[in-house]
């Protein structure tokens, strides 16, 4: 398995790759990890990776160019790759998610940074999203570990076969008791005890056919939004003959036009 690792902070993962089951798998020559810094694909001399957001807001985007030439360098190896962008509003990393990446030969993972990546990259470059969890992080480094980290382990030869078998979020065919809508309970919801949960809900949400009434509510009240698209320059990305431009509504200058896109295409996250 490769893992290409695009950041601006590439000194961020030195220590942690370097030691114990990662650093072993490396020397076996089981995991090949690299990590590349993404200013190495600007192409001006401050090596500018980030601008200002169009329509306006805090914080920096990183830009499209950058990241599309480095993929673009990545994939002439002709080893066949899938590329994840890490973002909050990405699907969320879970075991079985791990073990769908861990037979793939290639993985090349996004980090992006400040306040979030161009829209255009998810949507033209990337293979996948991915959230490592429903909270914020400064950046996608953390993230890229968490994925190599779990993802490695699944690796034959990485660690014992047994330790796999045996550990957390595995189960055999006889143990994997499916959707939970569907187990027939044979005690109250309640004997389950406070730490089963089914779509973010305690036992007092639950019946045997799923979700209650109150649950429902519930899961309704707590939905959580991720942060509109955002975009920086350039207002036109050409890949070939194709062009790929940020919403004209960005670029009016009319703000409350802009607060009015910017509602309706908040992403609702999904487990």
């Amino acid at each position: 398995m490769i893992f290409d690792i695009l950041t601006i902070f590439p000194e961020a993962f030195e220590s942690y790759f370097n030691t114990s089951i990662l650093k072993r798998a490396q020397k076996k020559g089981l995991v090949k990890i690299r990590i590349h810094n993404l200013r190495k694909w600007t192409n001006d001399r401050y090596q500018t990776v980030d601008d200002r957001p169009y329509g306006g807001g805090a914080g920096m985007i990183l830009k499209i160019e950058p990241i599309y030439r480095a993929l673009k360098d990545l994939k002439k190896e002709r080893i066949k790759s899938y590329v994840i962008l890490f973002s909050a509003g990405g699907k969320l990393f879970n075991q079985n998610l791990a073990k769908k990446l861990a037979k793939k030969k290639r993985l090349i993972l996004i980090c992006g940074h400040y306040e979030g990546t161009d829209e255009r990259i998810a949507k033209y470059l990337a293979d996948e999203e991915i959230s490592i969890g429903r909270y914020v992080l400064t950046g996608g480094e953390i993230p890229a570990m968490v994925l190599v980290d779990s993802i490695s382990r699944l690796i034959p030869g990485v660690i014992k076969e047994e330790s796999l078998k045996e550990e957390s979020f595995t189960l055999t065919p006889n143990q994997n008791i499916g959707n939970i809508k569907n187990l027939k309970l044979k005690t109250r919801p309640e004997q389950f005890g406070p730490e089963l949960t089914a779509e973010g809900l305690t036992a007092e949400g639950l019946t045997a056919e799923g979700l209650t009434a109150e649950g429902r509510s519930r899961r309704i009240k707590n939905l959580l939004y991720c942060e509109y698209p955002q975009y920086t320059r350039p207002a036109v990305f050409k890949i070939g003959r194709k062009e790929y431009k940020v919403p004209k509504v960005l670029l009016s200058g009319n703000h409350k036009a802009v607060e009015t896109w910017r509602k309706k295409h908040r992403r609702l996250l999904k487990d």
